[in-house]
Order: C-alpha cells, then structure tokens, then sequence
C-alpha cells in the first residue's frame, strides 16, 4: 500500500514533511471557518450565507479549472465528487451555519474534536484496511479529550443545533474521506474544485430563494467573513487539506484536525469575545500528545 493510498509515511520521507505541512495549513484555514461564518450572518441571513458563499467558491473554483484547462474527471471519480459536493459543499456549510445561529462558536467546535475519528473510520470502512491499535487508542484519546473539554465549556447540554452538528460531523467526514482518496490520483485542488462546482446549482437555487426573503447588510463584518468562508472555508483550505491527505493518507492527516477546536477556541476569546476557562492549555497539551503518537503509530 502506497502512502497515496492511504498509509502511514515514514517521519523522514519527503513526502511525510510536505504532507504534513499541506495539512497543517488545511487545519489553520479551516480554524476560522466559524467565527468567519459568525461574522457572515452580522449582515446576511443564514440561507442567504450558505447560498451566496457556495456561488462565490464557485466562481473561483470554476476560474482555477478554465484558467488551468483542468481535463473532466474520469466517469468512475463523479461518484466520490458527488459526496465531495454534498459533504463539503452543501451538507457542512448548511449543517454548521444553522447550528450557529442558536450554538456559540466553542461549543460549535465539538463537531471538529470528533471529526479526526469519524473521518479515520470512515476512510478504513472504504478501504477495508485499519491503522494499528496505537492509532486509534491515541486518536480516540485525543478526540474523546477534545470532545469533553468543549462540551465542558457550554455544560454539555444537548440542543437542536448539537443534532445540526451531529449531521454536519458525518457528511463532512464523508466528504473529507472520498476526497481524501480522489486526492492520490488527482490534484488535491481539482477534487474540491469539482465539488464545489458540482455543488453549485443547489446553492444558487437557495441564493435564488432565500435572499428575497432575507435582510442583508452589507457591514464590514459580513463582508470579511462572507469572502473568508466562501475563498478559504469552502475552497481554498481543502486545497492544501486534500493535497496533504493524499501525501501522507486520510487517517493520518485527520488527526492533525484534533488541533482544530483549540485553535477555534483561540480566535472565539480573541475576536468574538468569548470566555474559555483555564483548562485549555491542559487539553492543548493532551491533543498535542496524541497528534504526535497518532503521526508515529504505524498501520497493522
């Protein structure tokens, strides 16, 4: 089994470091997507915001495809876009934006602490191969601690929006491990590419519909954070995130997202003003733990 497919590189190879590094910035540009998300429904409504991001990523996603003279994907790769499209491209963008308006950007991050482990699983059910029981005790360890310390934060109180998150956390796991799989055969960049244009005709239909019924206000804040989801969370960051996954294999570079709530919780206090308690540089040490066993741990 080849690292493109899906296996764990060694630390030394090229293509562990670069992979690494792709995902790593995947990580950072995805840490922003729900307080950028907050700031897009300062001025837009929440349909209006899973519409018009969707439009905008792809007009840039179907730019960089003409501009590169990117070839069509191969009749047997639509399947997996096709859930790229849906996961990624509606369903996530959809789920996370509903959960938002009633959830606080913290306890909206409990949807990332789980997502390294449901992508893995996913990705082994697909590939019918498991990484070895190191892995998924140190995963499983990093996620069951992300989750705990989010769910802490905002007194683990089931709501509507967690059921939101619930779902956003499968399909984009789904999204995240077909993807993930295109992206050793294709350029990590074409697999979103042709996912959010694949996705396209739903979200200008619900632009269609919902901006007619929706205020807008076109502040500074929605603005800024309408581009930041629609350039980064909804394409820009799965180009380096897919890149990475098909260097260094899904099950690898899903536990880097362990890293992803903490970095949330940081730009929550910093720019949304929200409170975190002291208990985030204990877990902060926890997930950095097990980001580094999950990166060592070798598949079965």
């Amino acid at each position: 089994m080849t690292t493109q497919q899906g296996s764990l590189a060694p630390l030394t190879t090229p293509a562990f470091s670069t992979g690494t590094l792709y995902a790593a910035l995947g990580v950072a540009g995805f840490s922003f997507s729900f307080p950028g998300t907050v700031w897009a429904l300062d001025g837009f409504g929440p349909w209006s915001a899973i519409g018009v991001r969707g439009v905008l990523a792809a007009v840039i996603a179907l730019a960089a495809l003409l501009l590169t003279r990117a070839p069509l994907p191969s009749r047997g790769d639509w399947p997996a876009l096709a859930v790229v499209a849906g996961g990624c491209a509606v369903g996530f963008p959809l789920l996370t934006t509903l959960a938002l308006q009633t959830s606080s950007t913290a306890h909206s991050a409990v949807v990332i602490g789980a997502l390294p482990m449901t992508t893995a699983a996913l990705s082994a059910l697909i590939t019918r191969r498991s990484p070895s029981k190191v892995f998924w005790a140190a995963a499983g360890l990093g996620a069951a601690t992300v989750v705990a310390f989010t769910l802490t934060q905002n007194h683990g109180r089931p709501t509507t929006a967690d059921l939101y998150l619930f779902g956003a956390l499968l399909v984009c796991a789904a999204g995240y491990a077909f993807g993930g799989r295109l992206s050793a055969r294709m350029p990590g960049w074409r697999v979103i590419a042709w996912g959010v244009v694949l996705a396209a005709p739903v979200n200008l239909a619900v632009c269609l519909w919902a901006l007619p019924h929706e205020p807008v206000h076109l502040t500074a804040k929605a603005l800024t954070g309408m581009a930041y989801i629609a350039a980064i969370s909804q394409f820009g960051g799965f180009v380096v995130w897919y890149k990475g996954m098909g260097l260094i294999g899904v099950a690898r570079a899903s536990q880097l997202q362990l890293a992803q709530p903490l970095l949330t919780l940081v730009w929550a206090v910093l720019l949304l003003g929200e409170h975190v308690t002291a208990a985030v540089p204990l877990t902060a040490a926890v997930v950095l733990t097990c980001i580094v066993i999950t990166q060592r741990a070798r598949t079965a």
